[in-house]
């Protein structure tokens, strides 16, 4: 067996009664601190997670020393990063010492890993999952990447599919798929040391993708599958769920901030204009007026009359329009690949910042050529309406993923505890060549 490396403390087992936790979502463009207090719902044992769940405090600020979700600046990421939480904290009136953190980059890549396995009673028991686990991971090397996400995604039994718990079933032969997500690990060993140096402890990660879908995906498009495009401010990425479970994920480095220089540059104006014109009257969708609408453009660097001049309104959509079907014709090439071939005829749910703007989701609709609406944020007691759409999608989802994290039940006891024993041996390894060259 080869080593696994687990990111974060995932898996450490089921929140107290009541319990405060907290988010961090790093965009490019925002970081976001979201406290929580998570309690049981009285009467329901398996109630959904955000009606036990509300919100107590909410900082946000500019992502400084964040360039598509990566640290490029330690020292300014801290610093953007205290900030967020201080606020939080002070509106939470409590302080935190661990995070959960949604990520974007990292460029995450999704593997499908199958064992089989013969049930010993023609039953299906815990100890025919666990084998059929050990068979699926046996020979996986991870390679120079951190294991983000684990879990099954589907079982097979008799050679009938798409069983989302197979314990106590009547079968002979018995199919696990196991979804494993990994991401470069230097991109997380920067996030951690960032988030470290503001004195708090990641409890774990969360794909930004991942956590939109925990906020913006109902019950049953996350049981029969649903992909979700969270488009942020320069990294577009891609979550396919399928029984609650993330069964594939991809990213792309290009998102609203590559409309706006576009814009900027396509105009002759400044990034922060582009930015406005692009809120204001933005419109990837053709026809209209367009043509006959006249907008009112700064030009960078020049004073005086001809400071300013107009150009249609069809100008700046053009613009627009260019880079948004790029942006889904990439993201229609990578639907059709490896794990995500899979979702195939799936709805499609539009979030993150750049997915407000008009007419996207007509457009996706036609270039994807699938059922495509728009997502909010999660429906948290305590969070504002005016927060409720799709741009805070991963923050709040990040929250609702702290308050019920995924545990890495797929891999058994025993497996663990081999895992552990390679990574101690490791470790020792390295000690001894530190000690013989230093």
């Amino acid at each position: 067996m080869n080593v696994v490396q687990f990111a974060g403390r995932q898996g450490r087992g089921p929140l107290p009664k009541s319990s405060i936790i907290a988010a961090l979502d790093i965009g490019s463009t925002k970081i976001s601190c979201l406290i929580g207090e998570s309690h049981p719902v009285r009467g329901r044992v398996n109630a959904d997670a955000t009606q036990g769940l509300r919100v107590l405090g909410l900082g946000q600020t500019a992502a400084r020393g964040i360039r598509s979700g990566a640290v490029v600046d330690v020292n300014e990421a801290e610093c953007a990063i205290r900030i967020a939480v201080d606020a939080a904290e002070r509106m939470a009136q409590t302080s935190i010492s661990e995070v959960y953190i949604s990520i974007s980059g990292g460029r995450p890549q999704t593997l499908c890993l199958s064992g089989r396995a013969r049930t010993e009673t023609g039953v299906v028991g815990p100890r025919d999952i666990d084998f059929a686990i050990q068979q699926a991971l046996a020979g996986f090397d991870v390679g120079r990447r951190s294991i983000l996400h684990l879990h099954p995604v589907n079982h097979v039994l008799d050679g009938v599919g798409d069983i989302a718990q197979p314990l106590g079933l009547h079968g002979e032969q018995l199919q696990v798929d196991i979804g494993i997500t990994t991401v470069e690990p230097a991109f997380l060993r920067n996030l951690s040391q960032a988030v470290e140096r503001a004195h708090l402890t990641p409890a774990g990660f969360v794909l930004s993708s991942h956590a939109a879908a925990r906020a913006a995906l109902t019950a049953d498009e996350a049981e029969l599958g649903a992909v979700v495009i969270d488009m942020g401010g320069a990294v577009t990425s891609l979550a396919f769920l399928r029984h609650g479970k993330l069964a594939a994920a991809d990213s792309l480095a290009l998102g609203g901030l590559h409309l706006t220089n576009d814009v900027a540059q396509g105009l002759s104006t400044s990034i922060a204009h582009a930015e406005r014109m692009k809120t204001l009257w933005g419109n990837v969708l053709g026809g209209g007026h367009g043509e006959r609408e006249m907008v009112a453009v700064p030009l960078l660097g020049e004073r005086g009359a001809d400071s300013v001049h107009k150009v249609p309104k069809a100008y700046l959509n053009n613009i627009l329009r260019a880079r948004v079907e790029e942006i889904f014709e990439l993201v229609s090439g990578r639907l059709g690949q490896g794990a995500f071939a899979a979702s195939a005829g799936a709805k499609v749910v539009l979030t993150g910042g750049a997915s407000q703007l008009s007419g996207l989701r007509e457009t996706a609709a036609m270039l994807l050529q699938r059922p495509v609406r728009l997502g909010g944020a999660a429906a948290l007691n305590g969070l504002s309406e005016h927060l409720r759409h799709g741009g805070f999608a991963a923050a709040s989802g990040a929250l609702v993923y702290a308050a019920s994290p995924e545990l890495h039940y797929a891999v058994p006891a025993a497996t663990q505890a081999e895992l552990q024993r390679a990574r101690m041996g490791y470790a020792r390894r390295v000690g001894q060549w530190l000690a013989e060259a230093f």
